[in-house]
Parts: C-alpha cells; sequence; structure tokens
C-alpha cells in the first residue's frame, strides 16, 4: 500500500475525483481518502508516479 499526503482536497467532489483520476488507470486498485488528513491510501500496482501524475493532473498537489 501507498500513502500520499495531498493538499487541495476539501469536500466529497475532491475525493471522487482523486478516486476517479486512479481508477481510470488501474480499475482494480483500492483507495482511501481521508480529507481532514489529505491521506490518499493506494493498494495498485501502479508505481507511485503515475499515481502522482493522476492526483496532481486533477489539480491537487501531492507531498
Amino acid at each position: 500500500m501507498q500513502v500520499f499526503n495531498v493538499t487541495g482536497m476539501t469536500c466529497g467532489h475532491c475525493e471522487r475525483a482523486v478516486i476517479q483520476a486512479i481508477h481510470a488507470l488501474d480499475p482494480a486498485a483500492t483507495v482511501r481518502v481521508d480529507l481532514a488528513s489529505g491521506a490518499v491510501q493506494v493498494d495498485s500496482s501502479l508505481d507511485a508516479a503515475a499515481i502522482r501524475q493522476a492526483i496532481e493532473a486533477e489539480g491537487y498537489t501531492v507531498h
């Protein structure tokens, strides 16, 4: 499992956008978003760079 610290997510729409972006690359991925902490947990065979790029393409910052 990979964990990303993401800033800019504030609501359910943000959560869905991140999940859908990752699922577009790996439909079988398990994605959990914690809006309060900004943590995005991803269980997938994708590498971290691909996940980071998908999240950033939605307009969020990954630390």
